[in-house]
C-alpha cells in the first residue's frame, strides 16, 4: 500500500481498488452498448462489423415506418408494433396490479397475525424459483390436458384453451408474472413499513384519527421513498419480461403475447436471415423510452412526496 501511494498518490489508491470492477462493467456494459450502437446503423445479416456495410438511420426508419400508429397493419414492421403495443398493455396491467397487489400484502403482512413469519416465506418463496421452472409449472396446470382443465372437467364444466386463446393467453401471462415476482416487492414495501416510527401512529391513534386518515396521511407520504424503488423495479422488470412468457405461450397465440424483448432476440437470432442490425436499433429504442418512463415517474414522485 505505501508503495502504491507513492506511485499514484494517496488520492488515486482508491482507483486501484476500483479497476478491476471498472475493467468487468466495461467489457460486460459499455462495450455491449457501443457494440450494439454499430450493429444499429449497419446492415446485412454478418455479424463481423467489417462485413456490415454503414447504413445509417434506416434500421430505425424501417422500424417507425407507419402509416397509421394505431394500426400495426399499416406499420413496415407489424410485428414489432404488435410487440410494442402487447408491452404497452402488459407493463400498465402487471405493474399497476402487481403494486396494488403488493402493496396490500405488505400491509396485512405487517400488522400482528397468526403464523406471520410463515406467510412471509409463502408469498417469497416464488421468487426463489427460476423463470423457467415457474413457467414449465404453470403451463402444465393451464394446458389443454392440464390440471386446470381436468378440475374444470371433474365438475361439470367445459374445459378451456387457456394459452391457445388470445384473451385468456394475455391474461394468464400477466398472472403468472405477478404470481411469480410479487414477493420481492411485497418484501420491499414490508421492510419500508417497518421502517415508519411507531410513534407517529401513536400520535395519529390519540389525536383519533380514522384508519384511513392514518393511511392516506402517514403511511403512504412515508412510503413513497420506498414505493419510488418499487415502480422504478417493476417498470424496468415489466419491459424487459421474456423468461416466463417465452416458455408459457412461445409469443403466441399468433402474435398475441409476443413482447418487445421477444421481437428482438427473434428477429436478431432465431429469424433466418438474422437482423442484427433491426434488433440492435429496437433494442436502443425500447432503452430509451424505458429511460424516459423511468425519469418521468421518478419526477412525478418526487413532486408528489415534495407536495
Amino acid at each position: 500500500m505505501a508503495r502504491a501511494q507513492r506511485l499514484v498518490g494517496i488520492r488515486r489508491v482508491a482507483w486501484l481498488f476500483l479497476l478491476p470492477n471498472l475493467l468487468i462493467f466495461g467489457l460486460f456494459t459499455f462495450l455491449p452498448i457501443i457494440l450494439n450502437v454499430f450493429y444499429a446503423t449497419t446492415g446485412s445479416d454478418a455479424i463481423l462489423l467489417s462485413q456490415r456495410p454503414y447504413v445509417g438511420a434506416e434500421n430505425f426508419s424501417s422500424l417507425l415506418s407507419c402509416t397509421d400508429y394505431l394500426d400495426p397493419n399499416s406499420c413496415r414492421r407489424d410485428v414489432f408494433w404488435r410487440a410494442v403495443y402487447n408491452t404497452g398493455w402488459f407493463v400498465v396491467l402487471q405493474v399497476g396490479f402487481m403494486v396494488l397487489f403488493s402493496l396490500i400484502t405488505a400491509l396485512i403482512l405487517n400488522r400482528d397475525i397468526p403464523l406471520k413469519g410463515f406467510f412471509r416465506g409463502v408469498f417469497f418463496y416464488p421468487v426463489l424459483l427460476s423463470p423457467v421452472v415457474v413457467a414449465l409449472i404453470w403451463k402444465w396446470i393451464l394446458q389443454r390436458y392440464g390440471v386446470f382443465n381436468a378440475g374444470l372437467e371433474g365438475m361439470g364444466f367445459a374445459s378451456v384453451d387457456w394459452l391457445t386463446d388470445a384473451d385468456w393467453a394475455f391474461f394468464w401471462i400477466i398472472f403468472v408474472s405477478i404470481w411469480a415476482h410479487m414477493g420481492f416487492y411485497t418484501l420491499i414495501l414490508l421492510a419500508g413499513l417497518q421502517s415508519i416510527p411507531s410513534d407517529v401512529y401513536e400520535a395519529a391513534e390519540m389525536d383519533g384519527a380514522s384508519r384511513w386518515r392514518v393511511f392516506a396521511k402517514i403511511t403512504m407520504p412515508l412510503l413513497m421513498p420506498t414505493m419510488v424503488v418499487v415502480l422504478v423495479l417493476s417498470l424496468i422488470r415489466a419491459v424487459q419480461a421474456f423468461d416466463e412468457i417465452f416458455v408459457l405461450t412461445g409469443g403466441g397465440p399468433g402474435s398475441a403475447t409476443t413482447l418487445i424483448l421477444q421481437y428482438i432476440y427473434e428477429t436478431g437470432f432465431a429469424s433466418r436471415p438474422q437482423l442484427f442490425g433491426l434488433a440492435a436499433a429496437a433494442s436502443i429504442l425500447m432503452a430509451v423510452v424505458l429511460l424516459v418512463l423511468t425519469l418521468l415517474q421518478l419526477r412525478a414522485t418526487r413532486s408528489q412526496a415534495e407536495g
